[in-house]
């Protein structure tokens, strides 16, 4: 059992949207890594990703589990049993899914991980699903504006040591000052330095009693 999931598109959203969170009790779903991609004007191979990635694993000790999807091609129906075996192999106690965003593979990620964590008889019911942010979500229509609910205070300087170990994924559109500026506007909305801001989609509790009511 672990404690939390994170389901992110790509090797790079958990710690844009979750760094600040993720822990030696989270499992990350990638949903998959190209042979060779461009990023900026460079091009990287999945091996390199994956050493990158490492690093960040043995320094939080997390859990990773890669999918094969084809980047920039992920189909929703491919994406749900996939989620829904990990959901039931591993039983999270919360569930961190991206916000759709205008990335394509985003899009069918979110939607394949509402489906795969709808309340079902046969599948692991996670009680607490949250949506995570990433820098991209300040470009977006009117209704996909990201409206957070929840908040978490971080240490921003951790969080951004994390991330500059994906050096291939630095890049301006995502630089570390944007990290840092969105992380101390999250913190302003909920009383500290810095936080990082989630939409709660499910928040169920379970309340232990005591002892019995006369």
């Amino acid at each position: 059992m672990t404690r939390k999931l994170i389901i992110s598109p790509h090797v790079d959203d958990e710690i844009l949207g979750c760094g600040g969170v993720i822990d030696n009790q989270t499992t990350v779903i990638h949903c998959g890594l190209a042979k060779f991609q461009n990023h900026g004007t460079s091009i990287f191979s999945k091996e390199e990703r994956l050493k990158e990635f490492e690093k960040i694993k043995r320094i939080i000790g997390c859990h990773t589990i890669l999918l094969d999807n084809p980047v920039n091609r992920y189909s929703v129906i491919d994406l749900i049993p996939d989620i829904e075996k990990v959901i039931n192999d591993y039983k999270p106690e919360v569930a961190y899914v991206p916000t759709p965003a205008y990335n394509q593979d985003h899009q069918a990620v979110y939607k394949a991980s509402i489906i795969a964590l709808r309340p079902h008889d046969l599948n692991h019911f996670v009680p607490k699903v949250l949506m995570y942010e990433q820098p991209q979500d300040l470009w977006a229509g009117e209704r996909e504006q990201f409206n957070p609910n929840f908040f978490v205070k971080i240490d921003i300087e951790r969080k951004l040591m994390l991330y500059s170990l994906l050096k291939s994924q630095v890049r301006g559109h995502r630089s570390e000052s944007l990290l840092r500026n969105i992380s101390a506007i999250r913190g302003s909305q909920s009383n500290c330095e810095h936080a990082e801001a989630f939409s709660v989609i499910r928040w169920c509790e379970t309340l232990k009693q005591k002892g019995k009511v006369k």
